[in-house]
């Protein structure tokens, strides 16, 4: 496949137009700016608002969402993202804001369709990995992740990627004792320099 150049994404950006979320979702990114949006205190320009996304492309940096409200535990989120070859990523559920390093807190939904990492997209990074390609580079993908009481479900585009239940007294993995369902907010990941992905249609339904 022909690498997927910056003037590339933003023409195919340019051409997708803005969604409405479906009806029961809340919108977390107005398409515009980085409203209800907190950066990491590190390599801040690696997150940037191109034509109605969110665009990681840097060295690392997380972004949380930090609105009114963005404390979730039961939940539905749907994202639409669109990788560039050989790139790595992740959206983070039940996290918190972090202002150095990868977030401690929470579970980091991997985007990774053709990196040197095997972990693909769809997996529970380090917890239940996924091995197989579920989606291209270059296109517009959605990962919908639905979070209830101790189970998460990731479809990637309608198709099942991962069903994981936490186990009675699960403490995470042993170098992330962080990864244990509990509430806490959204954020994004920018991994590496080479890496570019864009998030957008970020939304977000509450569930009993």
């Amino acid at each position: 496949m022909r690498k997927l150049t910056l003037l590339a994404l933003a023409a195919a950006l340019a051409a997708t137009a803005a969604d409405k979320p479906e009806k029961g979702f809340k919108s977390l990114f107005n398409g515009k700016d980085l409203t209800d949006w907190t950066k990491a205190k590190e390599n801040e320009d690696s997150f940037s608002v191109k034509d109605g996304a969110i665009v990681a492309q840097g060295p690392r940096c997380h972004i949380y969402y930090t609105g009114k409200n963005h404390d979730f535990k039961n939940f539905e989120l749907k994202v639409d993202v669109m990788t560039q070859e050989h790139s790595n990523g992740g959206i983070y559920i039940h996290t918190a804001y972090q202002e150095k390093s990868w977030p401690d807190k929470g579970f980091e939904i991997q985007v990774n369709n053709s990196h040197t990492d095997w972990k693909r997209t769809g997996g529970l990074y380090n917890v239940a990995d996924n091995k197989e390609k579920v989606a291209e580079d270059g296109k517009w993908f959605t990962e919908h992740i639905i979070v209830k009481d101790k189970h998460v479900t990731v479809f990637v585009d309608g198709k099942k990627v991962t069903e994981w239940e936490q186990p009675e007294g699960w403490a995470g993995p042993k170098d992330m004792p962080g990864r244990v369902l509990s509430s806490g907010t959204i954020a994004l990941q920018a991994h590496d320099p080479k890496s570019i992905i864009a998030y957008k249609n970020i939304r977000i339904k509450q569930l009993k």
